[in-house]
């Protein structure tokens, strides 16, 4: 029996899993299939006007065709018409393709005219049979985003299948009419097929009013989902953790610091909201080195001191155990008991930490993605604190959430996130900001240096290490690949040993065993090492005061925030730091982009607000992995207006007009409602 079609049209299951591909599984989804820019196929340009660098279509016949082999296989063809002869080559092609370039074929062809050796011609041009009674059209032609095996055409006819049944409007008239945006069908009707005095350069540049309404609608379904899903949060209950102010007084106390105004505002934000008697969800940022982990820390004392346990999650093993080893002797100290989980462990030891948690022995688990994965249980779990929070997907967040009733959490991160990326993407949190640096952080030099001055850079870190200081090297990313990463840090540090023979040099990799890996550390700490050969393992959580110079290969490689991190492993002492970034030429121009911010740019803030502009919102938060609907039309740096005025219609709709609300994210959203703040 034929499975039935998702769409109100027949569409077979092979087409129907090529359209899932593209995330199309409804009507409604085929008209929000917004074209990728637009062909002009209403003119035919005699092949004497053409010019190189152009855009046309040709209509003409076919005078010769052949299989050639100068120096790959490829398929010429000749063609004229009235005016001229153009030349036309595919370097992909098919049998039925020879058949049909037969000499005396009518064809039209569309594409870039680029000059050859034999005159001018078409690589790879779209054609369609064609003669001079063909009608041309008589709109310009939408060019979709696609994947394998589905072609334009195809697409094409779907769509126009699904916007031949009338587009409602989920806003009413008057809300349009106040924030000056157009109706929903004329526009995206007008988007989907342009007439001819639509300028193109309008078109693409978004500019148009019909591209504003669409992103307009888009974030406002993004901030309906994300005030309903803060709505739905703070429905639930969890234990009112109410600050005591014994364990916390007693250690902020001992700190052999203040707390610097910035992170104090912070402890009293996050202070009140564990009060409540719903879960907490908030994100504590700050750039690196602020001050964040002692804060995290007072937090995890205030639900201690309740009764409650907490659990202090780390996505690397370096930096969850530098948490456990900083906080541990202190807390110790007021009589916390500390555990520590990590997949690295002997089973026995891991098996000893889950028992300790379970039975309530532990006061506080430090650990890695370990403490979600296993079957082990908390006894009574009232926090977690997430650090490098955009590191882990929703669903590895919510297995942790799982493990206590309804516990808090705490969300840090040391990449700040821009104001326009977090009123539109984590607007269902609270977020609190450590905006400065606790007072003797000396300020770091940043230095681009080429490869070819590599010499120079080896000097460099010999007369500092010779006069006391200590430095890492941190290798080159080449690929996303730990065997690769671990041959190459190996490499260099053959390499530098041989070169730097004066020096003590150690060598820390993701492949060494968590014992191993604390060993090299410690020596570092102890200044056993001078310097220290890495991978970016150590982008986060490693503190050693007297490093105050870093040298990053192939800096062209890698992205703003792990080159920020990586710089703020020094400055932390009160030597002058220095972070040389090396570089391979050519420079591409990303890489030139991303060097010249961090080059001029210390603000973390700021730099990530460059990232932005580079990258996108999907990888900064790491939101591509957690399923969270990325947005398609709207543009947080263009769209600044749109979003606070989505923000504040999203709050009065949820309120007064639920069922505006309801029928709005329907459209936008549809099945993927069911996600909310975690």
């Amino acid at each position: 029996m034929k499975s039935a079609s998702p769409f109100s049209f027949p569409v077979s299951p092979a087409l129907a899993a090529k359209l899932a591909k593209l995330g199309l599984t409804r009507d409604a989804d085929l008209v929000l299939h917004l074209p990728l820019r637009w062909e002009d196929e209403t003119r035919i340009t005699p092949i004497r006007d053409l010019l190189p660098g152009e855009t046309a279509q040709v209509q003409a016949v076919v005078t010769e065709a052949s299989v050639a082999y100068r120096p790959r296989r490829m398929l010429t063809v000749t063609v004229e018409d009235a005016s001229g002869v153009l030349g036309i080559r595919f370097l992909n092609f098919y049998p039925s393709h020879v058949k049909l370039f037969q000499p005396g074929a009518s064809l039209r062809f569309s594409g870039e005219v680029r000059g050859g050796f034999l005159g001018l011609e078409m690589v790879h041009p779209r054609f369609v049979k064609a003669d001079d009674e063909t009608p041309l059209p008589t709109q310009l032609t939408p060019v979709y985003p696609t994947t394998a095996g589905l072609g334009q055409a195809t697409l094409r006819k779907l769509v126009d299948r699904a916007l031949a049944a009338p587009i409602a409007d989920t806003l009413p008239a008057e809300w349009l009419a106040e924030l000056d945006l157009p109706e929903l069908e004329p526009s995206i009707r007008l988007l989907h097929r342009p007439p001819l005095e639509c300028a193109l350069s309008e078109l693409e540049s978004r500019r148009h009013p019909a591209w504003q309404r669409l992103a307009f609608d888009e974030l406002l379904a993004q901030q309906l989902s994300l005030a309903a899903a803060r709505r739905q949060r703070t429905s639930r209950r969890s234990p009112p953790l109410s600050p005591r102010a014994r364990l916390t007084t007693a250690f902020a106390r001992a700190l052999p610091f203040a707390l610097t105004p910035a992170q104090a505002r912070a402890w009293q934000e996050i202070s009140s909201d564990l009060a409540l008697p719903h879960p907490m969800r908030r994100l504590l940022q700050g750039d690196v080195g602020s001050g964040k982990t002692v804060v995290a820390a007072l937090a995890c004392l205030q639900a201690i001191e309740n009764g409650f346990q907490a659990a202090f999650m780390a996505p690397t093993e370096i930096l969850a155990e530098q948490h456990y080893r900083k906080l541990a002797p202190g807390l110790s100290a007021l009589g916390i008991r500390c555990a520590w989980v990590s997949g690295g462990q002997r089973k026995a030891e891991r098996a000893a930490a889950w028992e300790a948690i379970a039975g309530g022995e532990a006061d506080l688990a430090f650990g890695t993605h370990a403490l979600f994965q296993e079957a082990g249980s908390f006894r009574a779990l009232g926090l977690v604190v997430v650090d490098e929070q955009h590191r882990f997907g929703v669903g590895q967040r919510l297995a942790l959430m799982q493990k206590g009733a309804e516990p808090h959490q705490l969300m840090m991160s040391a990449t700040p996130i821009p104001r326009t990326l977090a009123m539109s993407f984590l607007a269902d949190l609270d977020v609190s900001v450590i905006d400065e640096l606790p007072p003797g952080r000396t300020p770091i030099v940043t230095k681009l240096v080429g490869a070819a001055r590599r010499d120079d850079v080896l000097a460099r870190v010999r007369e500092a290490c010779l006069a006391g200081g200590q430095a890492y090297w941190v290798c080159p990313l080449i690929e996303e690949s730990e065997k690769l990463q671990l041959q190459t840090a190996q490499d260099t540090w053959a390499a530098l040993s041989e070169q730097l023979s004066e020096l003590r040099i150690g060598l820390v990799h993701g492949r060494l065993k968590p014992d191993e890996k604390q060993a090299v550390m410690a020596a570092f700490q102890a200044h056993e090492i001078d310097l220290l050969v890495a991978t970016t393992v150590i982008e986060v959580g490693v503190d050693v005061p007297n490093a105050a110079l870093m040298v990053i290969e192939h800096a062209e490689r890698m992205g703003l925030a792990q080159l920020h991190q990586l710089r703020g492993r020094v400055g932390r002492g009160s030597r002058e730091s220095v972070c040389v970034l090396l570089y391979e030429t050519p420079l591409s121009d990303l890489a030139r982009a991303r060097l010249k911010v961090i080059f001029e740019l210390t603000d973390g803030f700021e730099i990530a607000r460059q990232d932005l502009l580079l990258r996108g919102p999907g990888e900064l938060l790491g939101h591509r992995q957690s399923g969270l609907p990325m947005l398609r039309f709207a543009d947080l740096e263009r769209d600044v207006a749109l979003l606070e005025a989505a923000r504040d219609l999203a709050r009065r709709c949820l309120v007064d007009h639920p069922d505006v609300a309801a029928r709005h994210m329907e459209r936008w959203i549809g099945p993927r409602q069911a996600l909310t703040s975690i």
